[in-house]
């Protein structure tokens, strides 16, 4: 999988087409990825000790890592990543400015 956790990724479809956030966490088994404030739920909440309130919570749900593309830090546009091996280190490289990720 070629996005990674800690990665910006801008949003390419879906209800939140265009918006950007960072990765959060990655599951490469199934092929998702979970991006900070986006494809956001509500989910009610109990109580959990006697005396507080329940809230309703927004989470973050699992997207597909096919409708997000990596932002590169060099040129700050969404884009491909390819990867580049020198020597015994593999690098991942935007494809539009050969800069590295």
């Amino acid at each position: 999988m070629k996005i990674h956790k800690g990665d910006t990724v801008l949003i390419i479809s879906g209800k939140d087409r265009l918006k950007k956030g960072k990765v959060v966490r990655v599951f490469p088994k199934v092929g998702k990825i979970i991006v900070e404030a986006v494809n956001l739920r509500k989910k009610h909440v109990k109580p959990k000790r006697s005396g507080e309130k329940g809230q309703v919570a927004e989470i973050s749900l699992p997207i597909s890592v096919s409708s997000a593309k990596v932002v590169c830090q060099k040129c700050g546009i969404a884009v491909r990543i390819g990867y580049k091996i020198e020597g015994e280190k593999k690098y991942r490289v935007c494809k539009k400015c050969g800069g590295e990720l």
